[in-house]
């Protein structure tokens, strides 16, 4: 592929953002039309009663700020006691144990994965990023001039890696290997031995794996989750992962960059060197937030994980009954975990409809119903539909979707 080809589908890439496509579908709604406008776009469950947070997370972030402690400026790689509790918490689901030393507070998960892109970029280097993913990724890399080669995920195979692919895409500038686990935006949970074919098939081409697990503990179907720090002996591993959605607190900006590492890839001093001195010019969560972590992550309550759960199951399974009554529409795979599903769009029993951003723009007109095009995530002709939403709500958009889908379904033509 000539560079003058790749350059500009990176520029195209960089251009499309979630929340950006989100706005420009909520200003196509048409306010006039009597009904009550529910999106099902944003993968922010606070926006649902149904999802609030625990109450120590809370009085947590009270304490901390009325201590009058916590006022000041942190170290920049974050205080020395929410790193301790995220090393802690994070070693619990780990062969091994993590330090302090191997973590790094950031803002959010998407500073995390600013972190990751900018440590491994370099002149010529590439990067390996799963279609359909997540956008943020593309924008970073085309800010740090990495060069962004796609590997399919597989609906036909509960949307798991082509490890093919990934052999063919790697070469010897390639710097990375993204896996969202659970799958932002397809719903899937992988098993202990796909992970692990993964990890094989990284440290075989020599290249580190980027683990985001922002979604992490969140799966309620056969399988459960698998760090993918646990295969850190086998390839090192960069753990990106915030309180943001266990915990149901996005905007606290609350996250984390963990080097993955009992081999000690990463703890060359250099690295380490260039990490901090990164971190120097970041701007990292509030001091009296990160304060807070150490009593939010010892002492929630597994009744409200598990609530947090069952809800999500239960808003899952609506999805997916709803879904396949639904003409046009299909579910290749019941989402086994995170928030939001991939929905294939039949475009051939559809009339007047063009593709999937078509389709979304004249379902927020006609029905105040926000979903997001699969275009947006790296899929075209595809939907993306978060289910963390109330069941009312939920029940009620999917009805309008389906009306929607039988206005717009073309009439069977007589022999």
């Amino acid at each position: 592929m000539e560079n003058g080809r790749v350059n500009h589908e990176m520029d195209t890439a960089s251009t499309i953002t979630i929340k950006g496509i989100l706005s420009l579908l909520m200003q196509n709604v048409d306010e006039q039309n009597g009904k009550r406008l529910i999106s099902l776009g944003m993968g922010d469950p606070t926006a649902y009663s149904c999802f609030h947070t625990t109450h120590v997370a809370g009085e947590a972030v009270i304490e901390a700020l009325q201590s009058e402690k916590f006022n000041g400026y942190s170290p920049t790689v974050g205080l020395p006691q929410t790193r301790r509790a995220i090393a802690e918490y994070l070693s619990c689901d780990l062969p091994y144990k993590l330090s302090s030393d191997d973590v790094f507070v950031t803002s959010g998960c998407t500073q995390a994965i600013d972190v990751a892109l900018t440590m491994l970029s370099r002149p010529g280097a590439n990067i390996l990023l799963p279609r359909p993913g997540f956008p943020i990724y593309e924008l970073c890399a085309t800010f740090r001039r990495l060069e962004i080669r796609y590997f399919d995920l597989l609906p036909e195979k509960g949307w798991e890696v082509d490890l093919d692919s990934i052999e063919a895409l790697a070469d010897q500038n390639t710097v990375g290997l993204v896996i969202i686990n659970p799958g932002n935006p397809c719903g899937n949970v992988y098993s202990y031995q796909h992970l692990k074919k993964i990890a094989e098939t990284a440290e075989k081409l020599k290249i580190p794996v980027i683990a985001d697990e922002v979604y992490g503990h969140l799966a309620f179907g056969d399988n459960p989750f698998v760090p993918m720090g646990v295969f850190g002996s086998i390839v090192p591993v960069l753990t990106l992962g915030s309180l943001s959605k266990r915990w149901m607190v996005p905007g606290w900006r609350l996250g984390w960059f963990v080097t993955s590492d009992p081999c000690g890839v990463f703890k060359n001093s250099k690295i380490i060197e260039r990490i901090k001195k990164y971190f120097d010019i970041l701007g990292g969560p509030a001091t009296f937030i990160q304060a807070a972590v150490p009593r939010i992550i010892e002492q929630t309550d597994e009744v409200f994980f598990r609530k947090t759960i069952n809800t999500l199951k239960q808003t899952s399974d609506i999805c997916w009954d709803m879904i396949k009554e639904i003409p046009c529409i299909s579910c290749p795979e019941k989402p086994q975990g995170s928030m939001a599903v991939m929905i294939k769009l039949n475009l051939s029993c559809l009339q007047d409809i063009s593709d999937d951003i078509d389709f979304c723009f004249r379902l927020a007109k006609e029905e105040s119903v926000i979903i997001l095009p699969g275009t947006a995530v790296g899929l075209k002709n595809w939907l993306r539909i978060t289910f963390a939403a109330d069941p009312h709500s939920l029940k009620e958009a999917l009805g309008r979707l389906k009306s929607f889908c039988k206005m717009h379904t073309k009439l069977m033509q007589p022999y």
